[in-house]
C-alpha cells in the first residue's frame, strides 16, 4: 500500500511540475511577444539573454555562495547557462524545476549542518582569515567544506556582534564566555530560522525567471502578479490601504513600531504603541518571523494592497508578547504629498516639497500632484512670496502626466519634450496651459535619487532658464513606461514595459547620464548610489538633431552668472567641504577592494568600531549655518487649527526644514536673483 501511495505521489508530482513548466513558459512567451512588439528597444531571444537570466537567478538564490556546490552549479552552467533561450521558445521550463530541486536540496543539507553547529562550542583560537566581496564571485564550495564554510561565517558573525556589545575590548576578552554564549545560540537560531523561512516560502521563483528576462531588454521593464500590480499602481496614489503606522529599526536591528497615525487602524486598536517590538507578521496565510524574514518579504507583507489584513505579534519592553489584528483602510500618505512653507519674514521665500508625482489613476478627483502644488503656490502667494523653491530630491518620479501638467504651469507656451517610439517616430509634448501659474525666480533643488518624471520636469525649467537647478547630478532614466495586461481574458498576468525614450526640447537626452545642476553639490553616499548607468541594460545616452523653437525665461548668461556666484561662495563651505571627506571614507569603506583581516575579536573589533565610527559621524554630523526662520503660510496656519492631527508631521518637517544646508544656499540664490533683477 504504501508503494502504491509513493509511486501515487511521483506521478501527481510529475504531471504538476509538467503543468507548472508549461504556464512558466506560456507566460515567458507572452512577455517576449509583447516585448518584441512594443518594447522601445526589442532585442533578439539569444546566448546573450540566456547567460544574463541564467546568472541572476543563481546569484539570487546563492550570493554568498555557501548554499550550492560547485559540482552542482557546473552541472546546472553547462546545462542551461547558454541554452535558456532554446527552452523557452521550445516550451521547454523544466530548467526550473531542475534548479528549484537542487536549490532545496542545498537549503535541506544546510539546515541539517546549521542544527549540528549548534549543539558543538566554537574553536576561537584556530588562526585564519576572512575576505569581503562587493560583487559576485565564482562558485566554489565543496562537499567536505560545507560545515568548515558555515563554521567560519558564523565565527565571524558572533565575534562581530560581540564587539558591538562593547566599547571597550580588555572588558570584551574578560567576559567573553559570559557574552558569546547567548550570542551564538542566537545567530545560530536565527540562521536556521531563515533557512526555514526559505524552505517553507511561499514566493514564486517563477517570479524572478519572469523578472530577470524583462530586466535584459532595459532596468524599467518588469513582469508584474495581479498583486504586485495594485500594489504598484497603490504607491503613485497619495491615498492608500494602511495600516497607520510607521517602523523602523532600532539600534539592536530589532524592527520597532516608530510612528502611530492617531487616524489609522493602527492607532484605533488601542493596543500599538511607539516603541512595541514587531516579533512576527501574519496575513492569515504565512507568518513571518522577522527575526529570520528577509527585510523585503516583510515589507512586502505590510505593502501589499491585497493583504488587508495583518496580525502582529508584538513585544513591550521585556513583557510577554501579544497579537493586534489591524484590518487596513484608505489613509493618507504623509510621506508622498506635497507640502509647502515660508522661509524668511523679510525675504519670503516660498517652499515646496514634492515627494513624487502621484496621480489620481482613477480620474474621479482632483488629488493628483500638479494640483495640489498649484494649490500651494496660490497659499504662499497670498503672503506675498519673492521666490520659490521646489524640492525634488529623492523624488523617485510617478506618473509622467502629472510632471507634464506641472511643467505647464511654470513654462509659458511651446514645446516641452520630445518623445521617440520603438518606430524611431517623434512627437513633441506641448505645454498644455497657456499662461504660468508663477513669475517669480525659482530654485529647483535636486539630487542623485531625483529620477524619471522630476529628472523631466526639472529638465524643462532647466531648458527653459525657468529655475536654476541645485543639488546633485539625478539619476539618469528618461524612459517610459505603461502596464500591458499579457492575457485580456485572464487579466491576471501584467508587463511594465518601456515604450517610450524622452527628449529635452534642445535635441538632448538625460538617459542614462543624468541632468547635471547648473550648481554641483556635493551629498552623502554620492558614489555608491546606484545610477541608471549602473546597470548593465540600461538603454544607452543619444541625442537628437534640434528643430524646436522656444522663448526661454531669461538669458542663460544671467543664471550662469549666479550659478558661479553661489559656486564662488560655497568653495570653503564648511558643511560641503566635510561632506566630500566623510564620502572619501564611505568609498574607502563600500567601493574599495577589501584586504583580509584576522579572524580574532581584536581585529574583528577594530573593523567595528571603525564603521561605528564613520556612520555616527554622518548621523551627527550638522550644518553650522544659522537656522533658517520656516513657518506656515497663513492659510495653511488656518488649516492646522481646523486640523490639529495633522500638527505633530509639520512640525517635524518644519524642524528638519531650518538647517537644511541645500534649501539655505537656494534662498541665497534667489535673493540674489531678485537684487540683481531691479
Amino acid at each position: 500500500m504504501k508503494k502504491i501511495s509513493l509511486l501515487l505521489f511521483l506521478l501527481c508530482y510529475t504531471v504538476s511540475f509538467g503543468q507548472s513548466s508549461a504556464a512558466t513558459c506560456e507566460i515567458l512567451n507572452k512577455i517576449n511577444a509583447l516585448i518584441q512588439s512594443e518594447h522601445l528597444r526589442p532585442k533578439p531571444v539569444d546566448d546573450s539573454l540566456s547567460v544574463f537570466v541564467f546568472d541572476n537567478l543563481i546569484n539570487e538564490l546563492d550570493p554568498s555562495r555557501n548554499i550550492f556546490f560547485k559540482t552542482e552549479y557546473d552541472e546546472m552552467a553547462k546545462k542551461y547557462r547558454f541554452k535558456l533561450d532554446d527552452l523557452i521558445l521550445e516550451n521547454d521550463c523544466s530548467f526550473l524545476t531542475d534548479i528549484k530541486e537542487k536549490y532545496r536540496n542545498g537549503l535541506m543539507r544546510t539546515k541539517a549542518v546549521l542544527e549540528k553547529i549548534q549543539t558543538q562550542p566554537f574553536d576561537y583560537t584556530q588562526k585564519d582569515t576572512i575576505r569581503f566581496y562587493k560583487k559576485s564571485f565564482a562558485f566554489y564550495l565543496k562537499k567536505e567544506d560545507l560545515e568548515r564554510v558555515w563554521l567560519k561565517k558564523l565565527r565571524y558573525q558572533v565575534l562581530d556582534e560581540v564587539a558591538d556589545t562593547s566599547n571597550n575590548l580588555d572588558s570584551l576578552k574578560v567576559n567573553f564566555k559570559s557574552i558569546e554564549l547567548p550570542v551564538k545560540k542566537t545567530i545560530v537560531s536565527n540562521e536556521i530560522c531563515r533557512i526555514s523561512t526559505l524552505l517553507e516560502s511561499k514566493s514564486k521563483l517563477e517570479e524572478k525567471l519572469y523578472n530577470f528576462f524583462c530586466t535584459y531588454f532595459d532596468p524599467h521593464t518588469a513582469y508584474f502578479s495581479d498583486d504586485s500590480k495594485t500594489s504598484f499602481v497603490a504607491s503613485l496614489s497619495k491615498e492608500h490601504l494602511s495600516l497607520g503606522m510607521t517602523v523602523n529599526l532600532n539600534d539592536k536591528n530589532e524592527i520597532i513600531i516608530d510612528e502611530v497615525d492617531p487616524n489609522g487602524p493602527a492607532y484605533q486598536t488601542g493596543q500599538i504603541k511607539k516603541g512595541d517590538q514587531i516579533l512576527s507578521i501574519s496575513n492569515q496565510k504565512e507568518t513571518l518571523q522577522v527575526s529570520c524574514a528577509s527585510l523585503e518579504s516583510i515589507s512586502s507583507m505590510i505593502l501589499s494592497e491585497t493583504n488587508k489584513h495583518i496580525t502582529l505579534t508584538l513585544k513591550r519592553n521585556s513583557g510577554k508578547s501579544f497579537d493586534v489584528f489591524i484590518e487596513k483602510q484608505v489613509m493618507k500618505d504623509e510621506e508622498n504629498s506635497v507640502f509647502s512653507f515660508i522661509i524668511g519674514k523679510d525675504t519670503k521665500i516660498g517652499y515646496i516639497k514634492i515627494p513624487s508625482f502621484y496621480a489620481d489613476l482613477d480620474g474621479n478627483s482632483r488629488k493628483g500632484c500638479a494640483d495640489d502644488v498649484a494649490r500651494e503656490v496660490i497659499k504662499l502667494e497670498r503672503d506675498n512670496i519673492n521666490g520659490l523653491v521646489i524640492d525634488l530630491v529623492d523624488n523617485g518620479g510617478g506618473s509622467m502626466e502629472e510632471a507634464i501638467k506641472m511643467a505647464g504651469m511654470f513654462v509659458d507656451y511651446g514645446p516641452i519634450s520630445i518623445v521617440v517610439d520603438n518606430k524611431q517616430e517623434k512627437s513633441v509634448i506641448n505645454d498644455p496651459f497657456k499662461g504660468v501659474i508663477y513669475r517669480g525666480p525659482i530654485v529647483v533643488l535636486v539630487n542623485s535619487n531625483t529620477a524619471s518624471a522630476s529628472e523631466f520636469f526639472a529638465s524643462i525649467m532647466q531648458d527653459y532658464n525657468r529655475a536654476l537647478l541645485l543639488g546633485s547630478t539625478t539619476l539618469g532614466k528618461a524612459t517610459m513606461q505603461t502596464i500591458l495586461s499579457l492575457d485580456e481574458e485572464k487579466n491576471t498576468d501584467f508587463l511594465k514595459i518601456t515604450i517610450n525614450k524622452f527628449y529635452r526640447v534642445t535635441g538632448k537626452s538625460h538617459q542614462y547620464v543624468g541632468v547635471r545642476p547648473d550648481v554641483v553639490l556635493p551629498e552623502f553616499y554620492e558614489d555608491i548610489y546606484q545610477k541608471e548607468s549602473d546597470f548593465p541594460t540600461a538603454v544607452k545616452n543619444d541625442s537628437l538633431t534640434p528643430f524646436l523653437k522656444y522663448r526661454t525665461y531669461v538669458k542663460r548668461s544671467i543664471i550662469d552668472k549666479i550659478a558661479k556666484n553661489s559656486s564662488a561662495r560655497l568653495s570653503d563651505n564648511y558643511f560641503f567641504n566635510n561632506i566630500k571627506k566623510i564620502n572619501q571614507k564611505i568609498d574607502q569603506i563600500v567601493n574599495t577592494p577589501k584586504a583580509e583581516i584576522p579572524m580574532t575579536l581584536e581585529a574583528i573589533f577594530n573593523q567595528n568600531k571603525s564603521l561605528t565610527a564613520l556612520w555616527t559621524e554622518i548621523n551627527t554630523f550638522n550644518d553650522e549655518n544659522n537656522p533658517l526662520d520656516v513657518y506656515n503660510s497663513s492659510v495653511n496656519q488656518f488649516l492646522l487649527g481646523t486640523y490639529p492631527t495633522d500638527k505633530t508631521i509639520n512640525q517635524y518637517q518644519m524642524e528638519n526644514l531650518r538647517t537644511n544646508p541645500y534649501l539655505n544656499e537656494a534662498v541665497n540664490i534667489i535673493n540674489e536673483f531678485n537684487g540683481g533683477s531691479k
